[in-house]
């Protein structure tokens, strides 16, 4: 991968328009064939690379265009997976009192977000991002990257105690999967010619900086503590083992963080 000392890439994701928002809404109606939805997602993913291209990015993606978002996009490409509603989660989980909190604070209504959580044991389906990536580099000679949601967004994110613990008795066992699997994901990315997987862990800025109130939609039962360590600690023990022994250098490629800071609770 040839790059400049200090490339020029965008985050991942990029601003989804209306035709493809509408086509999404389709699909999942069952008025889109999924040949019918990739179409469209095509035309808005080579759009996105000529924006790119004019910007005089380095490093290209593929705008995320056909995920729904970051995260949850994997309920449809993970067994086990399925997409909860806020409302339903209130339903199952301890701290109800808190959760309505947030909800007020989205200003939204419950039913109107839902959120990837673990139904069921957790494997893949299909790849989460191999086929993204196969459409992109047909299209492009620049170096491509690749964001994948974390193992510790991962994790947290699924498990909901009153659903995900009939399978998984803890947020760790869960983790053992969601390792397992983004290896699996990682080793086909690299073999597939990716220069670049980023790995997306934006709910750890809110461990560290909401004084013991780390508490989001994503993540119900997220622990709320004056200390991070633990939940630090245990988030990079994730991506380590999940990284361990895959050797990128072979493969002429890097792998990357990202963590943001956002405002969503």
């Amino acid at each position: 991968m040839s790059l400049p000392l200090i490339p020029l890439t965008v985050i991942g994701s990029w601003p989804r328009r209306k035709v493809l928002l509408r086509a999404q809404k389709a699909k999942r109606r069952g008025q889109f064939s999924h040949e019918e939805f990739q179409r469209v997602a095509d035309e808005e993913v080579l759009r996105v690379l000529a924006l790119q291209n004019e910007a005089g990015v380095d490093m290209v993606t593929d705008g995320e265009q056909r995920r729904d978002s970051f995260f949850s996009f994997v309920a449809e490409k993970l067994a086990g997976v399925q997409m909860m509603t806020l409302a339903e989660m209130l339903d199952v989980i301890e701290d109800k009192a808190g959760f309505e909190m947030i909800l007020q604070t989205l200003d939204v209504p419950a039913f109107s977000i839902s959120n990837a959580t673990c139904v069921g044991p957790v494997s893949r389906r299909e790849p989460l991002a191999v086929d993204e990536l196969r459409f992109l580099k047909q299209h492009t000679d620049k170096p491509v990257k690749v964001p994948l949601p974390g193992p510790y967004l991962l994790t947290r994110g699924m498990f909901v105690r009153g659903v995900s613990q009939p399978h998984y008795e803890t947020k760790e066992a869960l983790g053992d999967a969601v390792v397992a699997l983004l290896r699996e994901e990682i080793v086909e990315l690299l073999e597939a010619g990716a220069d670049f997987i980023q790995l997306d862990e934006p709910v750890l800025t809110e461990v560290v900086f909401t004084q013991g109130q780390a508490r989001t939609f994503m993540c119900s039962h997220l622990a709320a503590t004056n200390d991070p360590t633990e939940e630090l600690e245990f988030a990079v023990s994730l991506m380590n083992r999940v990284l361990d022994g895959i050797n990128f250098d072979a493969f002429g490629a890097r792998v990357g963080l990202h963590i943001c800071r956002g405002n969503w609770s």
